[in-house]
C-alpha cells in the first residue's frame, strides 16, 4: 500500500497539532490545581493552605481533557488508517481540519462555559469526522 506523501504531510501535520493540544490540556489541569490549591492526592497537598478534594474549576479542566483522550486518540488512530482509502487530498485535508478546529472549539466552549448546544455541537462535529473516517476505512477495506 502506498500513500501520497501530500496526503500523510497533512494527517502528521493536523496529529501533530491536536496531539500538543492534548498535552497542554495536562499542564492546564495543573495550573488550575496550584491556582486552587486543591489536589487529588493526599502527597501533593502538603504546603500549608492546600488541600485535597473535589474543585469545580479543577474538574472542568480535567473533564475537557479527558474528553479530549477519549476522541483524539480515536482520530490519530481512524485518521492514519484513513488516509490508506485514497481520498482526496482536498477531502482529506477538510476531513482533518474540521476535527482539529472542532476539537479546540470544544475546549474554548467547555473552559469557558459557553451555554449549551455550543458544547455539544462541537462535541458532535468530530464524532462525525470520526465516524465518517471509520466508514471509509470499513467500506474500503472489507
Amino acid at each position: 500500500m502506498n500513500v501520497d506523501k501530500e496526503l500523510f504531510g497533512a494527517y502528521a501535520f493536523y496529529a501533530g497539532v491536536i496531539t500538543v493540544k492534548m498535552i497542554v490540556m495536562a499542564f492546564f489541569t495543573a495550573r488550575q490545581r496550584f491556582a486552587t490549591k486543591t489536589f487529588a492526592s493526599s502527597e501533593d497537598a502538603v504546603r500549608p493552605g492546600t488541600k485535597t478534594g473535589y474543585n469545580e474549576d479543577v474538574e472542568r479542566v480535567r473533564r475537557a481533557h479527558q474528553n479530549d483522550i477519549e476522541n483524539i486518540i480515536p482520530f490519530l488512530i481512524l485518521g492514519l488508517l484513513y488516509i490508506f482509502t485514497s481520498p482526496a487530498y482536498a477531502t482529506a485535508l477538510l476531513t482533518f481540519r474540521i476535527f482539529v478546529g472542532a476539537r479546540i472549539l470544544h475546549t474554548i466552549v467547555y473552559l469557558n462555559i459557553i451555554p449549551q448546544p455550543a458544547r455539544a455541537l462541537t462535541f458532535f462535529v468530530g464524532v462525525g469526522v470520526n465516524l465518517f473516517m471509520a466508514y471509509k476505512v470499513i467500506v474500503t477495506f472489507m
